[in-house]
């Protein structure tokens, strides 16, 4: 735990200094649904059919968009290759790096969601549930996410790289995520997807650290 909470102490910290660049992705989820909202102003009825998708695919974009540079900075300045020789236990780093990505990109989407839906009117009895499923589902897809920038960390690539990279394994958390919001908007019980985001979040926190440590000794060549 002393691996977990130094690694993402030391990140949340890197990441608030750098406020703009943490926004970004923020930023483009609620401008473009503000967007969605703008063009299908007049069609209110294709917009609450598939509101809860909409902003889910939106959410989507914005990790990506946010997971890209995740590993950048630490390769440029030497402190990657210190992270992959020292830290002990590495599972727990790099689980602690992930968490302070997420607390500055994804918890502010999930935070941000429920007034964000009512850009695309959204009914109130639908803004908890979308919420929560973006506070489910936003950390799996960082963990994955980071799979992805990881392979890529050591080319100098990233961007849609990184996307076709990460976009099919992001189909599951798409699936149940946007499948819950919109299950919740008709009306019915989205438990059943809301378990399914909980077991797949707990499966990413269990596996993805591994595949970012062996991701990023590939790229470092160890």
């Amino acid at each position: 735990m002393n691996a977990f909470a130094t690694q993402f102490r030391r990140d949340f910290a890197i990441s608030t200094r750098h406020g703009a660049e943490a926004m970004n992705p923020i930023a483009f989820f609620a401008l473009a649904a503000f967007l969605l909202g703008l063009g299908l102003g007049q069609t209110t009825s294709r917009l609450d059919d598939a509101a809860g998708g909409a902003l889910w695919v939106l959410a989507l974009f914005a990790n990506v968009l946010a997971v890209e540079g995740l590993f950048s900075r630490d390769r440029e300045d030497g402190s990657l290759e210190q992270l992959l020789l020292h830290a002990k236990p590495l599972f727990a780093a790099l689980l602690g790096k992930v968490a302070a990505h997420w607390m500055v990109s994804g918890l502010p989407i999930a935070a941000l969601s429920p007034f964000v839906a009512l850009l695309v009117d959204v009914p109130p009895s639908g803004m908890f549930v979308l919420a929560l499923t973006l506070l489910l589902g936003t950390p799996t897809l960082a963990l994955v996410g980071a799979i992805g920038a990881a392979l890529v960390a050591g080319t100098g690539r990233g961007g849609l790289l990184v996307a076709l990279l990460v976009m099919p394994l992001y189909v599951p958390t798409l699936l149940f995520g946007s499948g819950a919001a919109m299950t919740a908007l008709g009306g019915g019980d989205p438990s059943a997807e809301l378990l399914w985001l909980a077991a797949l979040l707990a499966l990413s926190i269990t596996l993805a650290p591994f595949g970012i440590g062996a991701a990023l000794r590939v790229g470092q060549e160890y």
